[in-house]
């Protein structure tokens, strides 16, 4: 592993507070033979308390690019943009949203509330959880040895582990230092400086090149803090698609006494903006 000097920091958040998360998104989506990238923004507030409502404001903005075929080719074929994911406003202690939410509340509308009290979730590395993230070590020995165990495999391995985590917005800035020490131990990953950011922002980056994808995962100087990720998927030779690639952004603001934020488009991009905290996770 490499003796990384990254420094780390958190904004103190009082139990009555929330983090805010913003995610900008152009996911890469298929339907048969057709490749889509399809907007989408999700607005997350995380309480202080996880026993108390999570709130998650999620739309569908209806903006595609198709990679290979076209809209109306999906269409005459039943695609159909709703079928991608639920939208509206949900509610979750927990932010058990999935399992809070049955099936016939999953409607055209943009509103969507939920009410019934859930048991809090376990949490893994592909849905990571506060009460998840509190088992694993911040030894970055013990931390590799364990992203190692838990994720053998090739599409999800432990760089991807890493970064799902990371993703979330709400790593620890102690959990976070061991991340980022114990990944520099995993093959084919590298440590640079001076990546920029979908927003031009000037990042640390460890670098994993893994097959078809490279994938950049970015932090910020200043604080530690998980600043972005980028994926690249190289095209098929003869193939005739065109490379995918998707970024990440993170970034925190100063207290506020709302819960409320904005983001801009960008091309295939991923983003995740935090301010901490906010007093109210306000309808």
């Amino acid at each position: 592993m490499l003796d990384l000097a990254i420094a780390v920091s958190d904004r103190p958040v009082a139990p009555h507070q929330y983090t805010y998360v913003e995610t900008h998104a152009w996911w890469l989506g298929s339907f048969g033979p057709h490749q889509h990238l399809t907007e989408q923004r999700l607005r997350l507030w995380v309480p202080a308390q996880p026993e108390r409502d999570w709130l998650l404001d999620r739309e569908l903005t209806g903006a595609q690019r198709w990679l290979t075929g076209s809209a109306d080719e999906a269409r005459s074929d039943g695609f159909d943009l709703r079928d991608i994911a639920p939208i509206g406003r949900f509610r979750a202690p927990h932010g058990n949203f999935d399992a809070a939410l049955p099936d016939e509340l999953f409607d055209e509308s943009l509103e969507a509330v939920c009410a019934a009290p859930q048991p809090p979730r376990r949490g893994s590395w592909q849905s990571p959880t506060v009460d998840f993230l509190t088992t694993l070590p911040r030894d970055p020995a013990a931390l590799l040895a364990r992203l190692v165990e838990d994720n053998p495999g090739s599409w999800f391995g432990p760089f991807t582990a890493a970064v799902t985590a990371l993703r979330t917005g709400i790593v620890p800035a102690e959990l976070r230092a061991a991340f980022y020490r114990a990944v520099t131990g995993l093959p084919g990953v590298t440590f640079t400086e001076g990546a920029v950011n979908i927003d031009g922002l000037e990042c640390l980056a460890l670098v994993q090149d893994a097959g078809r994808t490279r994938t950049e995962l970015m932090i910020d100087p200043d604080d530690g803090q998980f600043a972005g990720e980028r994926d690249t998927r190289a095209s098929t030779p003869g193939a005739g698609s065109p490379p995918a690639r998707s970024s990440a952004r993170r970034r925190c603001a100063p207290p506020s006494s709302t819960a409320s934020g904005n983001s801009r488009r960008r091309d295939a991009d991923y983003q995740v903006r935090s301010a901490v905290p906010a007093r109210h996770a306000e309808d």
